[in-house]
């Protein structure tokens, strides 16, 4: 059984900060956020996830005008996501961090496409302004990475980091992930493995 807490933190950058070091912060920080609210054999989990476009970190659009730009300088080009957790288990207070960066493929889509994607209003609680998985926009073609981590939850560097504390899943997690997303991974095994990817 799990209960999901919304952590109250500041997610603004800090001056100079890399994107990697970024997410693994923020996911640190949303876990010791929620330490009062857990019981002491609890294991907490906390994520975060970064749209990177060399450098920049794009977050969640402030409007319609700024998820439209944002999905005009994703197009037809690479960009990476980064996906940081914290697992933080309560007995001990040990805490692990992980980190997942994922190459994502945009297509090349119309400026109709971005038009009538950005009036739905999904792209507006979304950082990068799209979601991987929205089946209408299908922003991404020829995908070969992490699928669940651009949604947010890289479940394969979750299950390597929680072994380390000796905690494993009742279900096989990479083999859900797969089956509910109907997307048979190439990179579970390697991550699985321990290999840094990306």
């Amino acid at each position: 059984m799990f209960n999901v807490i919304v952590a109250d933190v500041d997610e603004t950058p800090m001056p100079g900060e890399k994107p990697a070091a970024y997410v693994r912060r923020l996911a640190e920080a949303k876990a010791r956020a929620v330490v009062g609210l857990a019981r002491p054999n609890n294991i907490i989990v906390a994520a975060d996830t970064a749209v990177v476009d060399g450098e920049s970190i794009l977050g969640k659009p402030a409007d319609i005008t700024e998820a439209a730009s944002m999905l005009r300088q994703l197009r037809g080009r690479v960009h990476q996501v980064h996906s940081g957790i914290a697992v933080l288990r309560m007995s001990d207070g040990q805490l692990l961090t992980d980190l997942c960066i994922t190459d994502v493929p945009m297509r090349q889509y119309s400026e109709a496409e971005i038009e009538s994607y950005v009036l739905s209003g999904d792209p507006l609680d979304k950082a990068g302004a799209y979601a991987i998985q929205h089946a209408g926009f299908n922003p991404v073609e020829h995908f070969h990475g992490c699928f669940a981590s651009v949604m947010g939850l890289p479940l394969c560097h979750l299950v390597r980091a929680m072994a380390k504390l000796g905690v494993y899943p009742s279900v096989n997690l990479p083999v859900a992930c797969q089956t509910a997303l109907q997307y048979p991974c190439p990179v579970s095994r390697a991550i699985l493995r321990g290999e840094q990817l990306g």
